[in-house]
């Protein structure tokens, strides 16, 4: 561009130079010599100038003007070409954007667990057992360990010297024995593996355990101190108190010992207003007062609130399989429900072992183990439903070219004579006495004849079947399938099933994108 406008230049100059000399040489040469030369002079005047924008500037030789001359536009054919692609590419990527694309799915083997987790209250048969006697108690069967009748549970020390005899440290030096130490250790280690941050409240128990089994064996050093003070004194100043039943030792109480199913209400289950009231060893009581607290059965249950739905499902089912998230064991629980006035439905569980486990916990947190079909795994949005026409067995027959499934559908000729013609059909689905035939090749009101006897059957009676659309032949074909557990993502169905799927087969992902028998373009 710069070499053309220095071109320019250059030609306006010259032009310029030549018309001064001819100006010049008619004033010295004469009015004849001016006519040639004027003539010349005119044809220079008149040279195109050209400018740096691509316009011509032409002199007019009548009235000396310039006028401006644009260049004519050059059509390149290829750039041209090159347009109509780069549009076409934009629109192109733009439908691609705003249309909706149908996604093949293929069908895997796999299973659905609905598992849910509860926060549900242990109830037990609990009897709590009273002091006869106000004074100190000492303990000497751990929490939580089994007693039988007769078993020395505690003491009572009506003067508190026995309590300042032990505080005196008089009674001698308590040793444990190689079990006991075992058994502190096991218990530590447990805890340990199965601490939540979460819960640290359970740190509090585990101290609360801890102690009682301390106080345990330890009490058991200072019973011949107990009988010498006693004797020293000649009258009963330690009173020594025994189980008058069997069960499980507790030592403490919330006031949920006698809570049933029917009891129940969502406010039960508020932890934050939850309070328990440990009975703490050598702690001063009157009589009348709680001293201990006996579960006397193994049968225990936990309730839990679930919704009506989830209710009558685990009423249908009976039995229920559950996991204790404390330590992961399972167990089979009897089921009932109780719906109280507030329109609150709780489920009661059952169980007939494992109560010794639990027995210092009143709130549980189980998994509910309801399902673990296995099958063909699809998801909920390649489920459609569709109808079908109901026809007897006994109408369907083989025949046409391919030798398929159809019926003799009655037909007219032109003169008005009853015929019948194949009309070949696919078959979706079979009952013990009636095929599941497509409505796409037959209409409500046509008449199909049955081949061995002649008579006619009205096609009228419909019904719906559950499937899905296979695409291995690229085109949306309805397969009927049969579920057997579902989720709110997925389904389990069978396989291998006479007009159903079959592993590895490819599915469209949203049924309702498709119709029956749409071709499908990918």
């Amino acid at each position: 561009m710069k070499q053309t406008s220095c071109l320019h230049e250059w030609m306006l100059r010259q032009a310029y130079d030549e018309a001064q000399d001819i100006r010049g040489m008619s004033a010295l040469r004469g009015p004849e010599w001016n006519g040639d030369r004027e003539r010349e002079m005119r044809s220079i005047s008149s040279l195109c100038l050209f400018v740096g924008n691509g316009e011509h500037l032409v002199a007019d030789n009548q009235n000396n003007k310039i006028t401006k001359y644009r260049r004519p536009v050059n059509l390149n054919i290829g750039m041209m070409v090159f347009a109509v692609i780069l549009v076409y590419v934009v629109i192109c990527v733009i439908m691609y954007f705003r249309t909706d694309h149908i996604v093949r799915y293929s069908v895997q083997e796999g299973s659905l667990t609905s598992n849910s987790i509860y926060k549900g209250i242990a109830l037990r048969e609990e009897q709590i057992v009273t002091g006869q006697d106000a004074g100190y108690v000492n303990y000497f069967a751990r929490e939580g360990e089994r007693t039988a009748v007769g078993d020395l549970i505690y003491t009572v020390d009506e003067t508190g010297r026995l309590s300042d005899y032990i505080k005196a440290g008089s009674n001698g030096e308590n040793s444990l024995s190689d079990s006991d130490l075992s058994e502190l250790k096991t218990d530590i280690t447990a805890f340990m593996h199965g601490f939540d941050r979460k819960r640290f409240d359970e740190v509090y128990n585990f101290r609360h355990n801890m102690e009682s089994m301390a106080i345990k064996l330890a009490n058991y050093n200072i019973l011949e101190n107990a009988d010498a003070l006693n004797d020293a004194s000649g009258t009963v100043l330690i009173n020594y108190r025994y189980a008058a039943k069997s069960g499980i030792v507790l030592y403490s109480t919330d006031g949920y010992e006698n809570l049933k199913l029917e009891d129940m209400t969502s406010e039960l289950f508020d932890e934050e207003t939850y309070e328990r009231k440990y009975l703490v060893n050598n702690g001063l009581i009157a009589a009348g007062e709680p001293v201990y607290k006996l579960a006397t059965a193994e049968d225990w249950s936990i309730v839990i609130p679930v919704e009506k739905e989830l209710a009558d499902q685990l009423l249908e089912k009976e039995y229920v399989e559950v996991r204790f998230l404390k330590n992961q064991y399972t167990a089979w629980g009897e089921v009932a429900v109780h719906t109280n006035e507030a329109g609150e439905t709780f489920a009661s569980l059952t169980f007939t072992n494992s109560m010794i486990t639990f027995c210092t916990d009143r709130f549980i947190d189980i998994e509910l183990l309801l399902e673990e079909e296995k099958g063909l795994k699809i998801p909920n949005s390649a489920i459609v439903q569709k109808e079908f026409f109901i026809v007897p067995k006994a109408y369907v027959t083989r025949g046409g070219n391919n030798g398929g499934d159809g019926v003799l559908l009655e037909t007219y000729n032109e003169e008005g004579e009853a015929t019948t013609q194949f009309v070949e059909t696919e078959i979706y689905e079979e009952t013990e006495t009636d095929y599941y035939l497509d409505n796409s090749t037959l209409r409500a009101g046509n008449y199909i004849v049955m081949p061995e006897t002649g008579e006619k059957y009205a096609v009228s009676k419909t019904g719906s079947l559950q499937g899905v659309y296979n695409i291995n032949k690229g085109y949306a074909d309805f397969k009927q399938i049969s579920i057997l557990y579902e989720n709110e993502e997925y389904s389990v169905v069978k396989s291998n099933t006479n007009y159903g799927l079959n592993v590895y087969d490819y599915i469209v992902l949203n049924a309702d994108m498709v119709k029956d028998n749409e071709f499908i373009y990918e």
